[in-house]
């Protein structure tokens, strides 16, 4: 396994437990950390790049801890921030060519040839002569994923990598990712967008309120949340009802009212519901319902 992380937990001095006892092993290849905005997921980001110290517990990337090897696990690892920023001076190509000095290419010939492998595999080759400010939002991500790569490390984290983008740039830039992975590279891709990981991810985790709410494959999660995704044929008066009871999915306009989907185990009898197959998105709003309820009347 490329990364173990054991009983992490991170106490900011507010007294803001952000991480709550972490325990996560991840495997090769694209992994999903889903949650929604401040489950912990920017916080361990942060962690696992050595931005920021734990307040206890043990992480292991290929074998280097991160505590006394920082300088080991840099080397091997990529970095896209969620607030990724390019210096307005530089063209695309040379944005990508300082990123390559930085990452310790010093032979010009062969940081020369990285450069333009790079922006032909993220498809910026023909833009390389444009200010990399000037670039359109789903360019600028994937020119940072390009300088995230261009040492070619073993592990690459990417936070949030298609918020604001266009459904073309988003699938854009998912599919790069994924042909990464095929070549013996670990992904950690942080995002809320569900869309992100059923696309992409053989593995992934579910983070709430800093603590993981579930680990497995995209499947696995889907045959967890059976049973409990309903939709409901409701009249006006029953609607109101219902986005006042059960978390709701969905809800479109029907002939005599409104058929909804909800997310619940408990059913009411008096509404005329039929059971549906779940998706990742039912999925999701599953465990974070479940685990929040769990956690308010603890």
């Amino acid at each position: 396994m490329s990364i173990i992380i054991e009983g992490l937990n991170k106490i900011y001095p507010s007294g803001n437990h952000a991480l709550k006892d972490v325990n996560l092993t991840i495997p090769s290849g694209m992994f999903g950390l889903l949650g929604p905005n401040g489950a912990g997921k920017s916080t361990l980001m942060r962690i696992l790049v050595a931005l920021m110290e734990p307040t206890s517990g043990k992480v292991s990337m290929f074998g280097y801890d991160l505590r006394t090897q920082k300088k080991d696990i840099r080397r091997i690892l990529g970095y896209l921030p969620q607030d990724f920023r390019f210096f307005a001076k530089y063209k695309t190509y040379e944005f990508l060519d300082y990123a390559a000095r930085l990452s310790g290419i010093t032979n010009s010939r062969v940081r020369k040839q990285k450069v333009a492998d790079m922006l032909e595999q993220v498809g910026l080759y023909d833009a390389r002569d444009r200010f990399a400010s000037r670039l359109s939002g789903g360019m600028k991500r994937r020119l940072g994923i390009a300088q995230a790569l261009i040492h070619d490390p073993k592990i690459i984290i990417v936070d949030e990598p298609t918020t604001g983008l266009d459904p073309e740039e988003r699938i854009k830039f998912r599919n790069i990712l994924t042909n990464i992975a095929e070549h013996d590279v670990s992904i950690i891709l942080s995002t809320h967008i569900v869309g992100d990981i059923s696309s992409s991810c053989t593995h992934m985790t579910l983070m709430n309120r800093g603590q993981v709410s579930f680990f497995g494959s995209p499947e696995d999660l889907l045959k967890a949340a059976e049973g409990s995704v309903w939709l409901i044929h409701a009249n006006d008066e029953e609607f109101h009802e219902i986005i006042e009871k059960y978390p709701v999915v969905a809800t479109i306009p029907a002939e005599k009212g409104w058929d909804v989907q909800v997310v619940t185990k408990d059913i009411d009898p008096r509404y005329k519901a039929e059971a549906m197959v779940p998706n990742l998105e039912h999925a999701y709003v599953h465990f974070i319902d479940t685990t929040f309820n769990e956690w308010s009347n603890a």
